[in-house]
């Protein structure tokens, strides 16, 4: 996770100019402190692809950065339509940074479709490269252009470099044999060569790839790279950009250690995995597909060697239930999902509660209800979490704020599922899983100890003497009950979702005993041990803002710009969210206004203002997409003035 220390650039959201150089007496180039690029076009263009090896060159090049995928639900919607758009954008910088931007310097738009449905966002004086050969007249009428932009006069705001890019790249491979067909395909090639280039990006990367990613194609690999070399050379000769640019590594914005690029479903994986070593469990995955939560069932699959089982099941229920019965037989047990899933799985998280076992539930949230947006973002799945289970289920809720913040939120989800003894709801989202940012690879010996120490025998003598064994004895400081893998001699106990007679286990209908074990299993989770909130306030402000979950970037960064105009602002972020942490009521006590931006229509303002009785003012959006920086910046600054 980067380190977030305020910088003066983070009050714009334009990229900065420095110093101008020009060497070796050929083109200029100009030193900029920060760039935000989106490359948009049709969703078999390959913007994604596009986008991640940039990402990955930017990485490896030593800047922080922030980057939001943006792509349709359909598997291909229709060719050249707004619906069909896919995007990715990146911000990358020498200083630390916190979100991807709120409007891109840089726009490449494949087709018509790709410019239409971005150009809102682009400020004017932003450089805009496009596909002409893409504007033919049936793809524009198909938008809705009644005439060109590239010819009308309506981009004469903006820094517009025309580039035939499917034609260059069909006369770059000319000589590999391909067909016409088969070598369009590689102008997302060619259009990162030259943002490479623009942009000095390393290239071996993006080479070592493209050979491995078609190893069992070396003719098209070839193609690729020589369409990436291409694009590479086109921007080195032709006079239509007369200016590259350099963004210096942020060699003061990280800690000392080594980093990698991290997407927030690649740090749970990797997070989970390091749990269960430190628990020194075997991992069980019982998972069914579902966007945006399907990155991590593939990656799991891929570490068998550090003992992980995934077991891909015909659905949701299946999926939990076969993680449920890896717990009660001694694994560290998870099951990941989205919002739509998390319904399904709702009885099996309450006989989950009920037989008091270790669980972990990812919820990657995205929009809804139903189906919703699958592919959007969205934190509307607090109240779920919460409450969305038959009778009184408690659980804890875990919310991770950053994309590399995603492998310590699964750490600590693990911490408390495995010392307490219940499952765990872990909240992250599609904003999160899907973006990435420098993340440092933590030493070993920084890891917590997990270890936990199964049932081995009798835990309880009878009044005439004899030692048994109670599943429902008690730990006193945690509540948890003991942990006893079946087939342990002596440890037979009963299982299912009726309820329990306190210490026995046994079946009991009576009144008194379900009142004491309600009480009881609320109380566990009212006293897991959670570090107080901490809250960033240099000035003695009057004025808070409260965020979870992945609002934390955007928040941070609309406080900085405030900061930077002189207006004073308190904020704090919450990382759990069932128990809420003790001092939570003294720090709100402490403002006269606190607001919380949510992803939703107000979920943790209504939880805070029924536990604490404080008139928390709710700032939301519910659009798909996370919050922008000033637009954060703007409804805070109101707040204050107000």
């Amino acid at each position: 996770m980067t380190s977030q220390v305020s910088s003066p650039a983070e009050q714009a959201d334009g990229a900065v100019v420095g110093e101008q150089r020009k060497p070796a007496g050929v083109k200029d180039v100009q030193r900029l402190d920060r760039v935000i690029i989106r490359f948009a076009g049709d969703s078999g263009d390959g913007m994604q692809l596009t986008g991640d090896r940039f990402t990955s060159e930017t990485a490896s090049f030593g800047n922080d950065l922030s980057t939001l995928p943006n792509f349709p639900a359909e598997i291909r919607a229709p060719a050249g339509t707004l619906p069909g758009v896919s995007s990715f954008q990146l911000h990358f910088a020498d200083h630390d940074i916190l979100t991807p931007g709120d409007a891109p310097n840089v726009l490449v738009a494949m087709n018509p479709a790709a410019l239409k449905a971005n150009i809102a966002d682009v400020p004017r004086g932003a450089e805009i490269i496009v596909n002409t050969d893409e504007f033919t007249k049936r793809a524009l009428q198909k938008v809705g252009y009644a005439a060109s932009p590239l010819d009308d006069g309506s981009l004469d705001g903006y820094s517009l470099h025309p580039v035939p890019l499917t034609t260059l790249t069909v006369e770059a491979l000319k000589d590999f044999g391909l067909t016409r067909k088969e070598a369009e395909r590689s102008k997302n090639m060619f259009a990162l060569g030259l943002l490479s280039w623009m942009y000095h990006r390393p290239t071996e990367g993006t080479e070592k790839f493209l050979k491995s990613k078609f190893a069992k194609k070396p003719e098209i690999a070839a193609a690729n790279i020589a369409a990436f070399r291409a694009g590479w050379n086109f921007g080195e000769t032709t006079e239509d950009f007369a200016v590259s640019y350099e963004v210096a590594p942020a060699a003061t914005a990280f800690p000392t250690g080594t980093y990698r690029n991290i997407s927030g479903n690649l740090a749970l994986s990797y997070g989970l995995v390091a749990a269960s070593q430190q628990a020194d469990l075997p991992l069980f995955l019982g998972s069914y597909p579902i966007t945006p939560a399907s990155d991590i069932l593939h990656e799991l699959s891929k570490h068998k060697n550090f003992g992980v089982r995934t077991f891909q099941a015909e659905d949701e229920i299946a999926g939990i239930g076969a993680a449920l019965g890896a717990a009660f037989g001694g694994s560290l047990a998870v099951t990941t999902t989205s919002g739509p899933g998390v319904a399904l799985k709702s009885e099996t998280i309450g006989l989950a509660v009920s037989l008091e076992l270790p669980l972990l539930v990812l919820d990657i949230q995205r929009g809804g209800p139903s189906t919703g947006l699958p592919t959007k973002t969205e934190q509307a799945d607090l109240l779920q979490a919460m409450f969305g289970r038959n009778g009184e289920a408690p659980v804890p809720i875990v919310a991770p704020c950053t994309p590399a913040d995603c492998f310590d939120a699964a750490i600590e989800a693990a911490r408390i599922a495995l010392t307490y003894r219940t499952p765990v709801m872990l909240l992250s989202d599609g904003y999160l899983a899907n973006g990435s940012e420098p993340w440092r690879i933590p030493d070993i010996d920084e890891l917590p100890d997990l270890t936990v120490q199964f049932a081995q025998g009798p835990n309880h003598t009878l009044d005439d003497g004899t030692e048994v064994f109670w599943p429902y004895k008690r730990d006193p400081q945690t509540l948890a009950r003991p942990w006893a893998v079946p087939g342990t001699p002596g440890l037979e106990h009963r299982i299912g979702g009726i309820e329990k007679q306190d210490g026995t286990g046994n079946i009991s209908y009576d009144p008194a005993n379900h009142d004491f074990m309600v009480r009881t299993r609320q109380a566990k989770i009212d006293g897991i041990d959670v570090p107080d909130l901490t809250v960033d306030d240099p000035h003695e402000a009057r004025t808070l803002v409260l965020g979870w979950g992945s609002t934390f970037g955007p928040i941070t960064a609309a406080v900085r710009r405030l900061r930077g105009s002189g207006e004073s602002i308190a904020q704090a972020h919450l990382r759990h969210l069932n128990p809420f942490p003790r001092n939570l009521g003294a720090v709100l006590k402490r403002y006269d206004r606190v607001v919380i931006p949510e992803m939703n229509l107000g979920q943790l303002a209504t939880l805070v203002r029924a536990k604490y009785l404080v008139d928390a003012h709710s700032y939301n959006q519910v659009n798909g997409m996370p919050f922008k920086a000033e637009q954060l910046a703007t409804a805070l600054k109101e707040a204050i003035d107000g």
